[in-house]
């Protein structure tokens, strides 16, 4: 075994070419195969021959192969180079580019693997000149630079890459590659579990059948390598010749304390990988990377929430404004990921995530061991603290979130003075902690306890005078915090969904508050005068669509002018219009406003959060004849507008302020008795008719239509861009409206992609056509003119519970979609048929 891990180091070793390797392929195909380690895995295949398509096709001139250490793009290039050299009239030469390479060097190398000698030059330009003429006179000439760390200037080196000279170069660095212009990035991946295993036997040696106790160790083993070949193949080898369970287990122990525990791992794949950290140079962006080794193993680690992690230890210097900051923060975790240290994705619901490979996890804590010692045991099943010999006194980080400890002992108090942060967030079972448990822990910044079941807090917290970020984000069996009248230096504090009903004792104290979350919904008031002492506020949440009666008072926050954020729920009207009326050019970046909601609505939280900037008003005066000399100003840039309750107003067109909305993309209308029309011919040609996106109306018991005209007989012309930007339509339990669109309206609809009508008992169709005669439902006597409708973009079509539906159109000329994929239809009695065609006469799926 000893010999067999000698060998190996002295291969790798010998591998890693520290002075650069160059390679002479003859002309003709007179080179020499490279000897390389077997392909692995379906997707290596797929992309030595896409590489290959790329290289003999008449296009992509550059192409990028990256990947973190030990993925296997080296080998993968090599059998590249192997099969180039049976192509006719191709010429390959491959270069090994060290770490710390010059231009002069470089050219040196490129000239030998085409014979060309430049010792008798010694200007820059004249040698590039030289190598280019040598590099042009092959027909079909392939260059390959392995192990690329740095933008190369190519027309510096004498590399003229063209159709006929083509580049390829490996790098752990995505940003290498869009530096040096690829055309095509292809990212080398880790194998499969199923792959992974089966390299981990051919290097165990052929032929090899494991008794099955020691094949479940050996499984085992290769998971713990999560992919990578380097760790896969130095991993097996160790265990080369090992027949003795015993020996198997004991790897197996050493390997659940840390991947880097075989001593061949250390040797052979630390090193390797820490090249990547090392290259990155700047520190604060390697203690970003580190920071993530803080979350548990393959653990998909929300960015923003990272990002605000990143903000309370320091790790991104404070700016003018929180966005900057979270722009910041994001340029960190692209950049990390574009070294192949992180890798990026996006959950089911839209949020952008990252993840950090295991063997990557084990080098960062090994890393932090050195200065900055850590303390990880998250999601390992612990159900009580860690014993107290491993709370040492150096220790500077302690996660140990996503376990199931219960109570902490009252004896329990870790002597950690150096201890900046502690992660006990996701122990749903935690419901107490003692109060000296904090007692030697004066340095402590970052405490997050979000998502335990504790239901007191003990006063031992009010003495943390250093604490930065205290996170008690879904404790929602937490009543009580204690005073937080001594933590002068807390940036950040989370109180969402725990069950507090009073603000806590010397919040108004908090004179350094960047960010505080109240979305409590048994929190009965806001003191007046409390939020406008917190004057370093960027962020603010008072009530996110909570069932809670604390409200704010627009003076208030008006006063906050450092407010980015904001989203809660003002007394009245006039709060509204006093906060809004002191934004003058510059209000916050996103905002939630409500006034009047008194229920919790989980479908309207969604939409407003799924808008910048959003406005909801529920059960109040909206028309301008009744609220009077408090007319209802809205923001200028709302994006979102819900009207629930508010039965005043006979249109939209009554709200004046509503004409100056400039990016309004979705309407909300629920329950306004009065609403006769959504709005007024008069208002078509305002922007927000240009820029909604969606419209959804519900419950309007006596809506008759669309557009009205303000005076009967009035001209109803409907300009060319009416609901241009309209994508969706939805109108849900309105039982007096008879056609939803008239013609003119119906042309313009050309982005509109889903249509769902549900429980309107009297309408009888959706496009009026012209040959109705019915004015007061057309609209307008240019209807005569329009003999088609085509919907170019419309995919989904829902009609629901229409007992009176005839028809979509009953235009003599079938209505086109062309995109229309599904129509459901249910209890549409009298409805014969649909009238949707697509441009081959064919109906989509029903």
């Amino acid at each position: 075994m000893d010999r067999s891990t000698s060998e190996i180091t002295e291969l790798i070793q010998q591998g890693g070419f520290p002075k650069g390797l160059t390679l002479e392929a003859a002309d003709q195909n007179g080179g020499y195969p490279l000897l390389a380690t077997k392909l692995a895995g379906k997707m290596f295949h797929n992309n030595r021959d896409m590489i290959l398509e790329y290289l003999l096709n008449d296009s992509d001139s550059i192409i990028g192969i990256y990947g973190m250490g030990g993925v296997g793009k080296t080998t993968l290039v090599t059998h590249t180079f192997n099969q180039l050299l049976n192509h006719p009239n191709t010429y390959v030469s491959w270069v090994t580019v060290s770490q710390n390479f010059s231009i002069y060097k470089l050219q040196n190398d490129i000239a030998k693997t085409v014979h060309l000698d430049l010792s008798d030059e010694d200007d820059e330009r004249k040698r590039a000149a030289r190598l280019a003429w040598a590099l042009r006179r092959r027909s079909h000439f392939v260059l390959i630079l392995d192990d690329v760390w740095h933008h190369i200037p190519l027309e510096k080196v004498g590399v003229p890459v063209s159709k006929s000279c083509k580049l390829v170069l490996t790098t752990r660095s995505l940003e290498v590659c869009r530096r040096m212009d690829c055309q095509k990035h292809i990212k080398v991946e880790p194998l499969c579990e199923e792959e992974a295993w089966k390299l981990f036997m051919e290097k165990l040696g052929p032929g090899i059948t494991l008794p099955h106790q020691v094949e479940r160790i050996a499984r085992s083993l290769a998971k713990q390598c999560a992919g990578l070949p380097l760790g896969i193949i130095t991993m097996a080898g160790s265990m080369k010749g090992v027949d003795d369970i015993c020996e198997w287990s004991a790897a197996s122990e050493r390997i659940k304390v840390s991947k880097m525990g075989q001593e061949d791992m250390e040797t052979d794949v630390f090193h390797v990988l820490k090249y990547s950290f090392d290259k990155l140079k700047d520190p604060k962006v390697q203690q970003c990377f580190l920071y993530c080794s803080l979350f548990p193993e393959d653990f998909k680690i929300d960015r923003k929430l990272l990002i605000e992690y990143f903000i309370d230890e320091g790790f991104i210097d404070e700016m003018d404004s929180r966005r900057a900051e979270f722009i910041k923060g994001h340029t960190i975790l692209n950049k990390l990921e574009n070294a192949c240290l992180l890798e990026g994705g996006t959950n089911s619901l839209g949020k952008r995530f990252v993840k950090m490979h295991d063997l990557l996890r084990d080098m960062a804590i090994k890393i932090a061991s050195v200065s900055t010692p850590f303390l990880v045991e998250a999601r390992v099943g612990l159900r009580d603290i860690p014993q107290e010999e491993k709370w040492t006194d150096d220790l500077v980080r302690v996660s140990l979130m996503c376990n199931f400890i219960s109570k902490i002992s009252s004896s329990t108090s870790p002597k950690c003075p150096r201890l900046s942060t502690l992660l006990l967030r996701e122990n749903f079972n935690t419901n107490s902690i003692p109060s000296c448990f904090f007692s030697h822990m004066n340095e402590l910044n970052v405490l997050d306890l979000s998502g335990s079941c504790i239901g007191n807090l003990p006063n031992s917290i009010s003495d943390l005078r250093n604490l930065t970020s205290l996170l008690l984000r879904e404790c929602r069996r937490l009543k009580h915090v204690p005073s937080l009248a001594k933590l002068k230096a807390l940036r950040r504090l989370d109180l969402a969904n725990t069950q507090i009903v009073e603000v806590p004792h010397g919040m108004e104290k908090l004179e350094n508050l960047k960010y505080l979350n109240m979305d409590i919904r048994t929190l009965k008031m806001i003191p007046d005068g409390i939020l406008s002492q917190l004057s370093r506020l960027q962020y603010l949440v008072v009530h996110d669509f909570q069932i809670s009666t604390a409200k704010v008072r627009g003076e208030e926050i008006a006063s906050l002018n450092k407010l980015e954020i904001f989203k809660g729920q003002l007394y009245d009207i006039n709060d509204l219009n006093t906060y809004v009326r002191s934004w003058g050019k510059n209000g916050p970046n996103r905002y939630i406003l409500q006034v009047g909601l008194y229920s919790k609505n989980d479908p309207l939280k969604k939409f407003a959060n799924a808008y910048r900037k959003a406005l909801c008003l529920q059960l109040c005066n909206i028309s301008e004849s009744k609220v009077g000399r408090h007319s209802l100003l809205l923001p200028k840039d709302i994006q979102f507008l819900y009207i629930g309750q508010c039965h005043d107003a006979s249109n939209l067109c009554d709200v004046l302020s509503l004409r100056n909305a400039t990016d309004l993309r979705m309407c909300f209308v629920d329950c306004c008795n009065g609403m006769k029309h959504m709005l007024c011919s008069s208002s078509c040609n305002l922007p927000l008719v240009q820029s909604l996106e969606s419209i959804h109306l519900e419950n309007l018991l006596n809506l008759h239509g669309l557009v009205g005209r303000e005076i009967r007989g009035a001209s109803s012309l409907i300009p060319p861009a009416t609901f241009s930007s309209l994508k969706k339509f939805s109108i849900y339990d309105c039982p007096n409206i008879k056609i939803l669109f008239t013609p003119a309206m119906a042309s313009n609809l050309q982005n509109l992609a889903e249509i769902q009508v549900r429980f309107c008992e009297k309408i009888v169709e959706i496009v009026a056509s012209a040959s109705d005669g019915n004015e007061e439902l057309i609209e307008g006597d240019e209807a005569d003119e329009i003999n088609k409708f085509t919907f170019p973009k419309l995919t989904c079509l829902e009609l629901w519970v229409l007992p009176e539906l005839k028809s979509f159109c009953k235009s003599t000329n079938p209505v086109v979609a062309d995109c229309l994929q599904q129509i459901f239809i249910w209890k549409c009695p009298k409805l014969a048929d649909p009238f949707l065609r697509q441009k081959n006469n064919a109906l989509p799926l029903l």
